[in-house]
């Protein structure tokens, strides 16, 4: 970072506090200037020591300290702070900061800073999907905040389910994201897919194909990263979300394409990085296909083009953004899929080249409009995902 950056951890009084130990080191380790402020409650699992050690701080707990040199605090804090992160942010917590509660230091601290704010909800499961806590959190996010999970897991009460705090090294990044890039898809819902599609022959075989869904996935973090409220519509793959997608879980290619088309009048941005498959088996054998001494031929039928559909279906201010994944002729046939899939964009990438295609961390793309094409060097996915959000950004204006 070329400036040093204050971001103020709030602690309060979960069991998740254990995890806001590591948060605060790898918030100092990535160069940032860090306060934090502990709720009472938050003492009942973990020490003001271990915070002070960590920052150079004194850790702030009593908004009335009489042992703390005259300020008023508060706000002394919100004219440096940059950004606010609460984890654990218990439900009492998100309920007071919805409602504008101020009757500790935490909650006085917050409602005085104008800076962007991040809240890692950890709670009981049936907590967290209680419907007020939920109202809360709609709340703060109708404010600004952004909601960082839960996770899903095994949870300190013994259940499983929702209500696990995002882990603190997806916390740093969104820390970062948030205060060095650009807002500008904020109020948009963008939906993406990602990953391959798997068209079942029998219970125990299908046809898929290479995709990994990395450039999917990152997508849907940039698009998270500049505000938008994003769907991940994700064929099978081994990749953890980022915390606030809305992710819907798909096999099939006929899965994907009800997943998108009922959502299709929802949305101001598509983006189909997804490897759908082509073909299905035109039949399902409900028993194991058998090994025989003839040679197994298989009949397969068309799957249902989504880019297609969405493309020619869309309205006059949506965009639909495809990916072309070629092994010859790349600009021709890209061009080609742009005009017959009525899309706006089509981002192409040739599998032969050293540094793209499947499984990769860096890509090579072609971004394909009708007014021209633009070749960009090999880049990270990350990277490639946000030159892409660029494009759709004026497409959008």
């Amino acid at each position: 970072m070329s400036e040093k950056r204050t971001v103020l951890l709030g602690v309060s009084g979960g069991i998740a506090a254990y995890k806001s130990a590591y948060l605060c080191s790898r918030l100092v380790q990535t160069g940032y200037d860090v306060e934090v402020i502990m709720t009472k409650n938050a003492l009942n699992f973990i020490t003001p020591n271990t915070f002070e050690a960590l920052t150079g701080h004194r850790t702030m707990i009593d908004t009335f300290d009489r042992d703390h040199e005259f300020s008023t605090e508060h706000v002394s804090l919100a004219d440096k702070v940059s950004a606010i992160i609460v984890a654990p942010a218990t439900a009492n917590v998100l309920a007071k900061f919805a409602h504008g509660i101020a009757d500790d230091m935490l909650t006085t601290t917050v409602l005085a800073c104008d800076c962007p704010k991040i809240a890692a909800p950890a709670m009981n499961t049936r907590m967290y999907e209680n419907p007020v806590t939920i109202d809360n959190i709609d709340i703060l996010k109708k404010y600004g905040w952004i909601i960082a999970g839960p996770g899903s897991g095994h949870l300190a009460c013994g259940a499983s389910g929702k209500g696990r705090m995002a882990e603190p090294d997806e916390l740093v990044e969104i820390i970062g994201d948030t205060l060095n890039k650009k807002k500008d898809l904020t109020g948009l819902n963008v939906l993406i897919t990602a990953g391959p599609t798997r068209e079942a022959l029998d219970p125990v075989r299908y046809i898929t194909n290479h995709s990994s869904g990395k450039m999917g996935y990152a997508l849907a973090k940039a698009a998270l990263s500049r505000g938008a409220e994003v769907t991940l519509v994700s064929g099978p793959v081994n990749i953890v979300p980022p915390s606030g997608v809305d992710v819907v879980n798909v096999n099939s290619a006929k899965e994907m394409y009800d997943a998108v088309v009922s959502r299709k009048y929802d949305q101001d941005i598509f983006i189909m990085a997804a490897a759908v498959a082509d073909y299905t088996p035109a039949s399902f054998s409900e028993q194991k296909i058998k090994k025989s001494d003839d040679d197994l031929s298989l009949q397969l039928e068309r799957t249902k083009d989504i880019l297609k559909e969405i493309g020619h279906s869309k309205t006059g201010d949506q965009v639909v953004v495809g990916f072309a994944m070629e092994t010859e002729n790349l600009i021709e046939n890209a061009l080609n899929k742009l005009k017959s899939k009525n899309a706006d964009m089509i981002v192409a990438n040739n599998t032969k080249e050293k540094g793209a295609g499947f499984g990769t961390d860096t890509n090579i793309i072609t971004l394909i409009t009708g007014s021209g094409k633009e070749e960009l060097p090999i880049l990270t996915k990350d990277e490639c995902a946000h030159k892409i959000l660029d494009k759709v950004v004026v497409m959008k204006k």
